[in-house]
């Protein structure tokens, strides 16, 4: 049976340097297509909210992916300018801490208005590049890198946000530690044979969908490919069978 939270559009990188770029590939797809993509920091940064309203003007959903990592009271004033953007989710850093998160979420409901609804809200666990070697020698975190994953969406969601991005790997072990509704965004997302680059922890859309995922990110496989639109709907069949359970 599907799960309500479930996405069934992957979402897509925008991981391009400038508006042309980012417009040009859109354009691809059908005016019709409804989209859902992810615009990041280099995009953002370059151009601004501008290239957020172009985007919207064009029908498609955002997810603005800018990891906001500081004080409590930067952050909340952060989300209070990014909520009234009209993207449909944004996110923070978890390892900023509970308080931070709490302060984003007041930030966000204070930007959209009274009785508004607003963006939904994520919190980053590990980067899908960081390995557990790797989180363990840099950052000095003893426990694995489940644990360390399961602790920050724990923390996350008593801050009342509404779900993590995490690696497919995890999922299971998040909702089983917090809730079947609490949503799980998951990067690193790969057609089977394909190159993971920078990426370590990696599944395809198969494999996400099985693992309980509730949206994937997909960038370079369809951004860089020769079809994007083919590569797009090869991954989006992919990710909308439905499981058995």
């Amino acid at each position: 049976m599907a799960r309500n939270a479930r996405e069934t559009r992957p979402v897509i990188a925008l991981d391009f340097p400038s508006r042309q770029e980012a417009i040009s590939f859109l354009e691809q797809f059908s005016p019709a297509e409804r989209l859902f993509v992810k615009v990041g920091m280099e995009l953002f940064y370059r151009e601004g909210p501008e290239i957020i309203q172009q985007i919207k003007s064009l029908g498609h959903s955002i997810f603005l992916d800018l990891k906001l990592h500081d004080i409590p009271n930067t952050v909340k004033f952060a989300m209070c300018r990014l909520a009234n953007l009209g993207v449909d989710m944004v996110n923070v850093h978890a390892a900023g801490g509970i308080e931070m998160m709490e302060a984003a979420r007041l930030g966000l409901v204070e930007g959209v208005g009274k009785g508004q609804p607003s963006p939904k809200l994520l919190a980053v666990t590990q980067l899908t590049s960081t390995s557990e070697e790797n989180m363990q020698k840099e950052q000095l975190i003893s426990v694995s890198l489940e644990e360390s994953v399961v602790n920050y969406a724990q923390n996350a969601q008593k801050a009342g946000l509404d779900g993590v991005v995490c690696s497919a790997f995890e999922v299971g072990k998040i909702k089983a530690a917090t809730s079947q509704e609490f949503i799980c965004l998951t990067p690193g997302i790969r057609l089977e044979g394909a190159r993971l680059e920078d990426q370590k922890r990696v599944v395809t859309p198969k494999m996400a969908q099985k693992l309980k995922s509730d949206y994937i990110v997909v960038g370079r496989p369809v951004t860089r490919s020769v079809d994007p639109v083919k590569i797009y709907q090869k991954i989006k069949e992919e990710w909308m069978k439905m499981d058995n359970d």
